[in-house]
């Protein structure tokens, strides 16, 4: 079985074998697997943050370990990169959120798609068309703190609401798109 694609680097196919194999318990492709992802990764997040090498470093750690750590929220039947990715995309977000910085609209489209193997037009998942499935006002909760980064409170402060009603929305809100998303 070849261990890279025609760059020199693992292509989707090996690397879904090896974190299924990971995941079955074959330490050694769960090693082979994140020794390929590491320079993915950096390339993802060193096209992102020009002139950070530290950061992209950080990230690129940060990264691996989620995905070894959150290895078992792995849908098999599922493109592998598209979610080694979108892991990826949330580390780079919570790096934007540590250090508070702003990131434009413009190029957001670019941040935010995911990189490699994927098609994007089918693996990318249309939010909007996921948050009309639910209510208005759960819709509104998830895309203010979820997607807009909005603290709770500045959420609440926005829709006029309680804080309190912000958390239960949110969670109602998640709960049913994950059961949505499972198809109950």
């Amino acid at each position: 079985m070849a261990l890279a694609g025609a760059h020199g680097r693992a292509n989707e196919d090996q690397l879904k074998v090896w974190m299924v194999r990971g995941l079955d318990g074959d330490a050694t492709a769960q090693n082979r697997l994140l020794s390929a992802l590491a320079p993915l990764m950096r390339a993802f997040f060193a096209r992102r943050l020009r002139g950070a090498g530290d950061d992209v470093e950080d990230l690129v750690q940060e990264t691996l370990i989620a995905i070894h750590t959150r290895r078992a929220s792995y849908d098999r039947d599922r493109p592998f990169t598209a979610w080694a990715y979108a892991v990826a995309r949330y580390k780079m977000i919570d790096h934007f959120r540590r250090r508070r910085e702003h990131v434009p609209f413009e190029g957001l489209e670019e941040i935010l798609a995911a990189e490699g193997f994927e098609d994007a037009s089918s693996a990318k998942m249309d939010v909007d068309a996921l948050l009309g499935e639910i209510s208005p006002k759960q819709a509104r909760a998830i895309r203010r703190t979820k997607i807009d980064g909005l603290s709770v409170a500045e959420a609440a402060e926005a829709d006029g609401i309680s804080e309190a009603d912000v958390k239960v929305s949110v969670h109602r809100g998640l709960k049913a798109l994950a059961a949505r998303l499972k198809g109950k």
